[in-house]
């Protein structure tokens, strides 16, 4: 880790001269620069004007110690400023330095939060000493997520704090967890306690590895954590397929499925099945209150086929007038749609769930197969709001360099400078429904996503990238200058313990190990 900050500081120091921009990440929708910098010294003062920008006052005068940027025996006020200016946009900021002062002024709570975060960044990247400027910054989407997988692999309740961390620094806000799946169930359900002491064994790789799970307890924590960021944790539960833990717990709602598929999906048509959907979902929505629910709906033809052999499945589609088993699949999405607004909640759905006849004040569509611009389009044309999270550029399994061996490899890479053009390549498609577009995310899936150290690199500097595409308006985009100011974030995360992939010295960070498997990432 030492020689990754060395490598990041020699970096720093060929290309700062070269910046005529202050180095934030992500980059502000507007900035002026002034004359001369704000020292930050022993004898600062920190103030808000009441209420919460009191206690972010007081957490700001905190972090600038503890990042060890008050040595300086200095004066200078900085004043944190929530304000009634119906003008500001939602997560808009203000932030203003001056030699002897620093104002920070926003309409919300959350834009209030993100100028402390800019004028953090601001603090450590000079050491203490920030350039006079005026800065006005608002987001391009207000969907700004990271997915993580721990269904396959789980990492636990201090890396996903420190994953917060970074997001909020980022002006991340969502946190889309994926908790649920083949390999293991994530998160304690009381009423049903086999999810845990049978469904959380095992992981991707090793189907007897003990059981791993978040309690009720931590749930609470982290989701509370994520708030006090700024940041929507939204839990997926998948449905009708990729329930093979589930379906293993509970065998009598399992809809079968054959070989490495059994017990994939839900049995489709019991009426116990949607009773502990909903009571599942009870406990979900009790943890988490985020107004989404992500329910999967995707890739179900890997493990129905017990649904065109079981006579009383077959019995049931002719008794519904479904047509076929694609009927029945979606004849079950929509039961889970109302099941998810009964509880005072959105059901959020991979793009498969376009042509299932939900209405689109029930549903939201992640957009992911790239290859399929066409259900974006229908999507958007059918009025459902849209979240983009392509696989080509932004999943974060996806090979990113040349070089390495292990991850998906589909007609390329998923390399830092594609995800930081995104979305423009696409733009065209969505240009008459911006209002329908949530936003974008990054989406990590773990097959071959063991450990801590294998997690952070194919996760940074990507993630750098993905913020700047989902909150800085195109007009502010610049590649080149992207990647000259990324040394910077490179030494920050090098001081958090990070061993992020180095795109400027890629030798100088070796791919880490994964555990190997027959997977679907063989046939790419």
């Amino acid at each position: 880790m030492r020689k990754l900050i060395y490598l990041s500081t020699l970096l720093l120091l060929f290309v700062l001269p070269m910046m005529a921009q202050h180095p934030l990440f992500p980059t502000p929708a507007k900035v002026q620069n002034g004359k001369g910098s704000f020292v930050i010294g022993k004898n600062l003062q920190v103030q808000g004007n009441g209420g919460y920008a009191d206690k972010l006052a007081a957490g700001l005068q905190t972090e600038l110690k503890e990042a060890g940027l008050q040595s300086s025996p200095a004066s200078g006020t900085i004043r944190l400023e929530l304000t009634n200016d119906c003008k500001m946009a939602d997560e808009a900021y203000t932030l203003v330095v001056e030699p002897n002062s620093i104002l920070l002024q926003a309409s919300s709570e959350a834009g209030l939060f993100y100028a402390k975060e800019a004028l953090l960044q601001l603090s450590r990247f000079g050491k203490g000493n920030v350039r006079a400027c005026k800065i006005q910054d608002q987001p391009r989407y207000g969907w700004r997520g990271f997915m993580l997988d721990e269904s396959r692999h789980f990492f636990g309740k201090e890396k996903v704090k420190q994953y917060l961390d970074i997001m909020a620094s980022l002006r991340l806000n969502v946190f889309h967890w994926h908790l649920t799946d083949e390999p293991g169930w994530r998160i304690e359900i009381k009423r049903y306690p086999k999810l845990t002491t049978e469904g959380a064994v095992g992981n991707w790789h090793d189907p007897k590895a003990p059981a791993t799970f978040y309690t009720q307890e931590e749930i609470k924590e982290i989701v509370a954590y994520a708030a006090d960021r700024h940041i929507m944790v939204v839990p997926e539960f998948d449905m009708p397929g990729h329930a093979t833990a589930v379906c293993r717990s509970y065998p009598e709602i399992s809809g079968g499925g054959e070989g490495k598929w059994q017990h994939f999906t839900f049995h489709p048509c019991k009426e116990e099945t949607f009773e502990f959907i909903s009571n599942v979902l009870d406990e979900i929505v009790a943890l988490f209150p985020s107004p989404y629910i992500h329910i999967g709906g995707d890739e179900v033809h890997y493990g129905n086929q017990s649904w065109f052999t079981d006579p009383e499945i077959q019995q049931f589609i002719k008794d519904k007038n479904l047509g076929n088993e694609t009927g029945l699949e979606q004849y079950f999405i929509r039961r889970a749609a109302d099941i998810v607004a009964s509880k005072g909640k959105t059901m959020i759905g991979w793009d498969e769930m376009i042509d299932a006849g939900v209405s689109p004040d029930k549903a939201v569509i992640m957009w992911w197969r790239h290859d399929r611009k066409h259900q974006l389009v229908k999507a958007l044309e059918n009025g459902y709001r849209v979240i983009m999270t392509p696989r080509r550029p932004l999943y974060a399994d996806f090979v990113q360099y040349g070089g390495h061996k292990v991850g998906r490899v589909w007609g390329g890479y998923n390399t830092i400078e594609d995800i930081y053009r995104f979305p423009e390549p696409i733009i065209h498609l969505t240009r008459d429904y911006e209002d329908q577009v949530m936003g974008l995310q990054f989406s990590l899936w773990t097959e071959r996503v063991a450990d801590a150290k294998r997690l952070d690199y194919m996760t940074f500097p990507r993630l750098v990238a993905v913020a700047e595409s989902a909150w800085s308006p195109a007009k502010s985009k610049e590649c080149s200058l992207f990647m000259q100011k990324l040394p910077y974030f490179l030494r920050f995360l090098g001081e958090k313990g990070i061993y992020y992939f180095n795109p400027f010295n890629p030798e100088s960070t070796p791919e880490p190990s994964a555990p190997d498997k027959d997977d679907v990432l063989k046939n790419g």
